[in-house]
């Protein structure tokens, strides 16, 4: 076989992430659940007490986050969307919730959210109204950061609808201000970008320092040209968006839609692969209660959830095209590197794939152990940097492998220590 590669930019140049949110949260990225792609602002209990948004949806999606391994996985945090609350704030000039579909109030959720040892997390708008119309931050931003800190919540997702583009800077930065000032522990989730790049590019450098995560791109569809026009976008705008990325901050490309009804599995797994090459936060939007034990499996996947996890906190990136598949890679810790190889043909059948043909298959000189994740569990053993090993990938579907140097001993200029200090590069194997 013979592919022609497209190497694509290799950023090699690329300053470390500027310092982030000084609030010590998101030092890996966030893994939870959040209602809206999958339940959005269904309010109408009355027709649909099951999957209407309300308190009972939550508490039941934390029940089963304990009962059902989601916490032991990694996932904490069940969150609140957009039409939670009444269209009035009340006497104080507070948010309420909707005493119809929340009568204990968020404080009682909260509680009975941290009693399963999980976080909640809640939404509010940067401008006068949420998207949904209700009501928005702006002109309440201290009142709001308190109330949001005496009802005990662990994370604010801030949207950015109703609001003058050129005022959104000052909306987010007054709020992450203003959630600071509480004392409290409150991870900030910004949309900040999203509203900005139809006018011009965002200074990624003031908004790491504003936020925990922040979303570049248009809201996830249950649907696999959803997913990849988020992977397309991502890969067009990396050599921006990649720096920012780190412990403290992450680019946040939205929800996992694994578990409901747009992708075919194969698609599953590639949504699941390319967030965790990411770096990406993996909140999952789907109905944990009735979810097929393959889905449940894929999110629950240790291994992939440990390169979502890694140490190192270095965001990966598109490195090549090659015949209808892209390859991203992102440098892990201990020198070690995970490469997904997305198939993006979709018809025919499965296709081989020569994963030497991967740009950062440089680190198997002399040696290395190459472990594949996806499609199927497979310890490939050890390689040499011109081993022939091919990977069989379906259409729209995703190889995703770790591979880890053997017996290598850099010298001089070549000196390969990205695991344990900082460099001035993303992807210093690629030099």
């Amino acid at each position: 076989m013979y592919f022609p590669v497209v190497l694509l930019s290799l950023l090699v140049l690329i300053p470390l992430a500027a310092d982030a949110l000084d609030n010590g949260l998101a030092l890996k990225p966030t893994m939870g659940w959040l209602h809206w792609e999958r339940f959005m602002c269904n309010i109408d209990c009355d027709k649909d007490p099951n999957n209407c948004i309300s308190e009972s949806l939550y508490m039941q999606m934390a029940d089963v986050m304990v009962k059902e391994g989601w916490k032991e996985a990694g996932y904490e945090y069940v969150c609140i969307d957009d039409c939670w609350p009444s269209y009035q704030r009340d006497a104080k000039g507070r948010l309420q919730a909707d005493p119809k579909r929340f009568p204990g109030g968020i404080k009682k959720l909260a509680d009975y959210v941290h009693s399963k040892g999980l976080k909640l997390g809640i939404y509010a708008d940067v401008g006068k109204n949420t998207c949904a119309g209700y009501p928005g931050s702006l002109g309440y931003y201290e009142t709001d950061a308190q109330t949001f800190a005496d009802w005990g919540v662990d994370l604010l997702k801030f949207d950015g609808c109703n609001m003058d583009w050129k005022l959104l800077g000052e909306g987010y930065v007054n709020m992450s201000k203003a959630l600071n000032q509480t004392g409290a522990s409150i991870l900030y989730s910004c949309e900040w970008p999203l509203y900005e790049w139809q006018f011009r590019q965002p200074n990624y450098t003031a908004i790491r320092e504003t936020c925990n995560h922040w979303r570049n791109y248009a809201d996830v569809y249950d649907s696999w040209n959803s997913v990849k026009s988020i992977l397309d976008w991502t890969a067009s705008h990396q050599d921006i968006i990649v720096p920012s990325a780190g412990p403290g901050g992450w680019n946040d490309p939205d929800m996992l839609v694994i578990g409901n009804f747009g992708l075919s599995h194969d698609q599953q797994e590639s949504q699941m692969a390319l967030w965790a090459i990411m770096a990406a936060p993996l909140l999952m939007s789907n109905d944990l209660r009735d979810i097929c034990p393959r889905s449940k499996d894929l999110l629950q996947n240790r291994r992939i959830i440990a390169i979502s996890q890694d140490p190192l906190g270095r965001q990966g990136y598109r490195t090549a095209k090659v015949d209808s598949f892209e390859v991203w890679e992102r440098p892990l810790y201990k020198n070690q590197l995970a490469i997904a190889v997305l198939n993006k043909q979709e018809i025919g059948g499965p296709r081989g794939f020569f994963i030497s043909v991967a740009p950062g298959w440089k680190i198997c000189s002399p040696q290395c152990n190459v472990t594949q994740i996806l499609p199927q569990f497979k310890e490939i053993g050890v390689q040499t940097l011109n081993s022939k090993v091919v990977v069989s990938v379906n259409p729209s579907g995703t190889a995703l492998l770790t591979v880890t140097p053997i017996n290598r001993v850099p010298t001089g200029s070549h000196k390969l220590h990205w695991q344990d200090t900082p460099v001035k590069h993303n992807m210093p194997f690629l030099k």
